[in-house]
């Protein structure tokens, strides 16, 4: 328990962290729509993918201890269905599902962090649903069920684009399972831009566990290590690696119980198996003190490429500026020759002889010579320097190593979507602002949070009792010294007014 309340006391500075310093920043500048925290504020989640009839499903159910998933052979459920702890049943009363709620509410509740899935429409939201279980499974991470999938569909067919929708869940995920089963160890095509190309750009390989599923359905060891290795060869040619990702293998007990015992003999070596079934179980069950590191991972990433992505956005000022203060000099000089040649002209057509006319006359043709020129030729000049300048982009900002190139990658064209939409029409004061209080999470903060979680790792249960005590003498000295302040502004106010 004491444990828990670390990770949550953790989880929630972090959270603060986020909240108070990266997202304002981050919406004030067009790096992200959503707040940052949106991601991180909920449960842990683990996303569970995979082809059409590889046991999503009954590995989900054996796992929560009750058929709560509709299973079957063909494609039984086309909808992402996020599973979450309810304990308003008790568990004695059997595991079952206490509360069911459809996408459109989902999706509306700030309860949970998936408000930013509203703009895949209204065919998604159809196919978006939660429930609420009493499955103590579900304690402390919720599980998110996908659509199976296949080789043929399209986003036309589903009505919204389904590699879009498992990126975003990718990226708020603390663990992503992606299953095969016996009879299909190859990858359809939905799996292979899955894996090729989404998950790899939504989040990290640590995260992503590969799992051969329904092993109990192969007919002996040698059709086992036959399919384990087909799939190995297909996830090294999709992923590119010359090593092999690690693949567990699992099966749902209860579909094995169901199988004829006719067959039961071909199993006979599913019992030396089940140390792989236990660490998958305990590396789901992990996924909330793994999460921790995620979050740290995740402030770190975004401060990274806050603090770049304004480093770009404050060389774009500075070169606009000095642009800008160059030509409206060049206009100035431009505009007092004008207006001499004005003066001289009328000096000699006119005859006019009077120093102080000519100097109004010759003053009047500078200052129209300058609105000409602010109207017209500046903001010309201003355009074409805007368009230019993001033709070449990338020179804008060092990138020097392969940090600062990944950086640059993921935030390159948020700067251009941000600068040809703003036209760097912002504060630099402001800017500098901002960039110093990044720069200050990702050096101060960043450091705190990843000692905090090194002297977790090390802390006995004693240590964490003591914590616990000096975290609650520490919100009640903080409370004292907020209502004593409070009291101190009220009697000031007062005073004020009398």
């Amino acid at each position: 328990m004491h444990r828990e309340n670390y990770m949550n006391a953790l989880r929630e500075d972090i959270v603060d962290t986020v909240t108070r310093h990266l997202t304002p920043v981050a919406q004030r500048y067009g790096y992200s729509e959503m707040p940052l925290e949106t991601n991180i504020k909920w449960r842990p989640m683990v996303l569970v993918i995979g082809n059409y009839s590889s046991g999503k499903s009954s590995l989900i159910n054996e796992f929560l201890g009750a058929k709560v998933q509709a299973t079957g052979q063909a494609p039984t459920d086309d909808s992402f269905t996020v599973l979450t702890y309810d304990d308003s049943v008790p568990e004695t009363e059997g595991i079952q599902v206490v509360e069911h709620r459809d996408g459109k509410a989902l999706l509306n509740d700030p309860e949970f962090p998936f408000s930013n899935l509203r703009k895949h429409g209204q065919r998604f939201a159809a196919h978006f649903q939660l429930k609420k279980i009493n499955s103590p499974f579900l304690k402390d991470l919720a599980i998110i069920d996908t659509p199976g999938m296949l080789d043929s569909i399209t986003e036309r067919d589903r009505g919204y684009d389904y590699q879009e929708v498992l990126g975003d869940l990718a990226q708020k995920a603390g663990l992503v399972l992606v299953l095969f089963d016996a009879h299909k160890a190859g990858t359809v095509r939905e799996a292979y831009k899955s894996i090729r190309d989404t998950l790899t750009a939504h989040t990290s390989e640590d995260r992503i566990i590969f799992v051969l599923n329904r092993i109990d359905e192969c007919t002996s060891f040698n059709d086992l290590l036959r399919v384990y290795g087909t799939l190995c060869w297909n996830l090294s040619q999709i992923t590119g690696r010359k090593d092999i990702p690690m693949i567990r293998m699992t099966y749902s007990s209860n579909a094995t119980a169901a199988i004829n015992k006719d067959s039961a003999p071909r199993t006979s070596f599913l019992p030396l198996l089940e140390n792989q079934r236990e660490d998958l179980k305990q590396t789901i069950l992990q996924t909330p003190r793994r999460r921790l590191d995620h979050l740290a991972s995740y402030v770190e990433i975004h401060g990274e490429r806050l603090a770049h992505y304004i480093e770009a956005l404050l060389a774009f000022g500075l070169e606009f500026r000095s642009f800008r203060i160059k030509k409206l000099f060049t206009g100035f000089l431009i505009s007092l020759l004008g207006g001499s040649l004005v003066a001289l002209l009328v000096m000699f057509l006119v005859g006019m002889a009077d120093p102080t006319t000519l100097l109004s006359v010759g003053g009047i043709g500078a200052g129209l010579i300058m609105i000409l020129w602010l109207a017209v030729f500046q903001r010309k000049l201003e355009q074409k320097f805007h368009s230019t300048r993001l033709e070449d982009l990338d020179s804008l900002t060092p990138v020097a190593d392969q940090t600062r190139k990944d950086s640059w990658s993921a935030i390159r064209d948020l700067v251009y979507e941000h600068l040809k939409k703003n036209k760097g029409d912002y504060s630099l004061y402001e800017l500098k602002l901002d960039l110093f209080d990044v720069q200050q999470v990702n050096d101060n903060a960043t450091h705190d949070i990843r000692e905090a979680l090194s002297e977790f790792r090390v802390m006995s249960e004693d240590d964490l009792k003591k914590w616990e005590k000096d975290s609650v003498a520490r919100k009640i000295y903080k409370k004292e010294q907020k209502e004593m302040a409070d009291a101190e502004i009220l009697k000031a106010g007062v005073r004020h007014l009398y």
